[in-house]
């Protein structure tokens, strides 16, 4: 008898258990369902809006999205997956703000504004370029999304500071091969220096780096013992760079026989910067 007894309070225990499971799963499904759900598409976006002009940018970027969920094949979607991404870069949700802008090119190939998703996802990547000790390669992908809106959109509104930025950019880079040149040279690898100095000239010769880059050369080439090769690089940066600080220091090491050349026989040698890499 106290088995059977046991056996219904049992029952009564699991049966009540039971109860409780399915309320709190009734409960965490009224949690998950959305506030927004069922509510005007203009009404959500509105509100995102509204959020991204008070600055509360990761919750505007979530509203701009819960837009697509509920109404993904509207005119009101495609605006609010580019505005989700501008939302994002403004919060510093960099990776999601590429993210959203990758998924808006996927879809919207042909969009009217593409250009300002290029501009976005470039921005994303600027914005996270980090000092010349560092790794480079947000300078890089910032400097192919620039180009690549510069090149596709050229009368782009966002054009012109994409221009300025991938200047920004470059010099940037020529910075980085400086200092690795630099490394090189004062550890005595200078046949790895002035490929580094090479680079810098060839490939970054508006930069305010490349007077710096010819001196560095003089200097390697000096310690090599390649006077002439040392010679012609100073007289390529006293044509194209005369008074500059840099002209001045590469002048002091070359000895009376390397001036003079430089100053009294100025037809001696081609003194463009490009003639550094033509074949001899």
């Amino acid at each position: 008898m106290s088995i059977m007894k046991q056996s219904l309070k049992n029952i009564k225990i699991l049966t009540v258990l039971c109860v409780m499971f399915l309320a709190a799963c009734s409960s965490t499904d009224q949690e998950l369902e959305s506030p927004y759900e069922g509510r005007a598409v203009e009404s959500i976006y509105n509100e995102a809006a509204a959020l991204l002009d008070q600055k509360e940018y990761r919750q505007a970027a979530s509203l701009f999205e819960e837009v697509e969920r509920q109404y993904p094949y509207s005119q009101w979607a495609t605006r609010a997956e580019l505005m989700a991404a501008f939302a994002y870069y403004k919060a510093g949700y960099f990776d999601e703000s590429v993210l959203a802008v990758d998924r808006f090119i996927e879809l919207h190939p042909g969009h009217e504004d593409i250009d300002y998703a290029l501009y976005i996802r470039a921005l994303s990547f600027y914005d996270q370029i980090s000092d010349v000790a560092r790794d480079q390669e947000m300078t890089r992908m910032a400097m192919e999304d620039l180009q690549l809106l510069v090149r596709r959109f050229p009368d782009s509104r966002y054009a012109r500071d994409a221009r300025f930025k991938l200047d920004l950019t470059n010099d940037h880079l020529a910075g980085k091969e400086m200092e690795i040149g630099r490394y090189y040279l004062t550890r005595n690898h200078v046949n790895a220096s002035i490929n580094r100095f090479r680079t810098v000239v060839q490939e970054y010769q508006t930069t305010t780096h490349v007077p710096e880059a010819l001196h560095r050369l003089v200097e390697a080439y000096l310690t090599l013992g390649l006077k002439d090769e040392a010679t012609r690089v100073a007289a390529v940066l006293g044509y194209n760079y005369p008074g500059n600080i840099w002209y001045e220091r590469s002048y002091q090491l070359l000895d009376d026989k390397q001036r003079a050349r430089i100053v009294a026989d100025r037809d001696w040698v081609d003194r463009t910067v490009d003639s550094l890499f033509k074949p001899d």
